[in-house]
């Protein structure tokens, strides 16, 4: 059984927060209806690379954020095609949107608008900065947030420039934050009988990422700053040069320490008063590092990271994608799905007694509007 099942959800959302958040549900069973302009959500044309099926090309972005959904192409601009979303909304559970602020009160889709029609309807708003505050009707890019929150300035080499993270994490974070919200949501109308509005800042989450460095900075006042690689309360908890290419180190405690320098054929560092507890090595970090290198240098990676295996020392390979998607422990958890010929990441929740839905990949714009128009929620 899908725990979502019988859920309606309607998705007025595109890029990549909101989409992802229609995308969770979708994976537990819930029905998601994808509501796009005429056009098409943005992410369509967001390639190379895309993926062809059949007359169909479309970039394979979209399809990282809107498996197992239905596509209508609806103008709000359109008397007839309002009056079919007033419809699908009276019976919805849940309705995504992330409309710059104020963007759907002219068409009579706000929250207090459609709360009115559908008191039990949980209404997510995701939006850069939030429904108030002084930054409300910015834009939000995540990119920008990834500055503003505070995320590069605690990203990247000491003596380089801030760095972002790989992917868009602010859009991801608001996504998954915005599932739990809505999942909360609805288990308070089991008991309310009412619906509400969720409010999903970008901002806000992206500040949520901070945790232990946002609790240090809130405790002592003094900037954590760029690190690089390494950690700032733990030693040696970093990445070294192998032979080969490099690897990760992250001895957690004077323990793994001991089997590092054992493994490395270090045992005098080991017994190095200035090495001998974890808060001595942070003080000591750049003599240390400096003498670690020079043993873990002589190591290939494949035959350090065996050796640090079997000695009980936690350390990993960084690997790229080619790595990841043929690692036996990805393969094994079977973490990529092909629905529909379409390879994607599965969403990584797994259940005893719940199975997701993974049948269906992502949908061509308008694929079900004719079956919506005709038949509402039973197309």
């Amino acid at each position: 059984m899908q725990p979502l099942k019988g859920m309606k959800v309607l998705e007025l959302a595109r890029i990549l927060a909101g989409p992802l958040i229609g995308q969770v549900l979708a994976d537990l069973g819930a029905t998601v209806v994808k509501v796009e302009s005429p056009s098409g959500d943005d992410t369509r044309t967001w390639g190379p690379p895309f993926v062809e099926r059949g007359d169909d090309k479309t970039a394979s972005y979209f399809y990282s954020c809107n498996r197992g959904k239905q596509s209508i192409a609806l103008d709000f601009s359109n008397p007839e095609d309002l009056d079919l979303l007033y419809g699908l909304v009276d019976e919805a559970d849940v309705l995504i949107e992330n409309f710059k602020l104020g963007g759907l009160k002219k068409f009579g889709l706000d929250y207090d608008s459609l709360s009115a029609r559908n008191p039990r309807l949980i209404y997510c708003s995701v939006t850069g900065f939030g429904q108030d505050g002084p930054y409300a009707a910015r834009a939000g890019y995540d990119y920008l947030l990834q500055g503003m929150a505070g995320l590069m300035s605690i990203t990247g080499a000491k003596d380089g420039d801030p760095m972002r993270f790989g992917v868009a994490v602010t859009d991801v974070v608001s996504g998954l934050y915005g599932v739990i919200a809505i999942q909360a949501a609805l288990s308070q109308r089991q008991q309310t009988g009412r619906g509400q509005h969720v409010d999903m800042s970008l901002f806000d989450s992206a500040t949520s990422l901070l945790t232990n460095q946002a609790s240090g900075y809130l405790a002592s006042g003094q900037e954590p700053g760029r690190i690089g690689n390494t950690h700032p309360s733990i030693v040696p908890y970093q990445v070294f040069e192998v032979s080969d290419g490099h690897i990760i180190i992250a001895v957690g405690n004077d323990r793994q320490f001991e089997r590092l320098c054992q493994v490395l054929g270090a045992d005098a560092l080991a017994r190095t008063d200035d090495f001998a507890t974890n808060a001595k090595r942070v003080e000591a970090r750049s003599e240390l590092t400096e003498k670690l290198q020079g043993y873990i240098r002589n190591w290939s990676r494949d035959a350090l990271l065996a050796a640090l295996e079997d000695a009980v020392v936690p350390a990993s390979p960084i690997n790229g994608l080619a790595d990841v998607f043929a690692d036996p422990q990805i393969l094994a958890r079977d973490l990529v799905v092909t629905p529909q010929g379409v390879p994607g990441v599965r969403s990584p929740m797994r259940f005893s007694d719940s199975v997701l839905a993974l049948e269906k990949t992502a949908p061509r714009l308008d694929e079900h509007g004719a079956a919506i128009r005709k038949s509402g929620w039973n197309a």
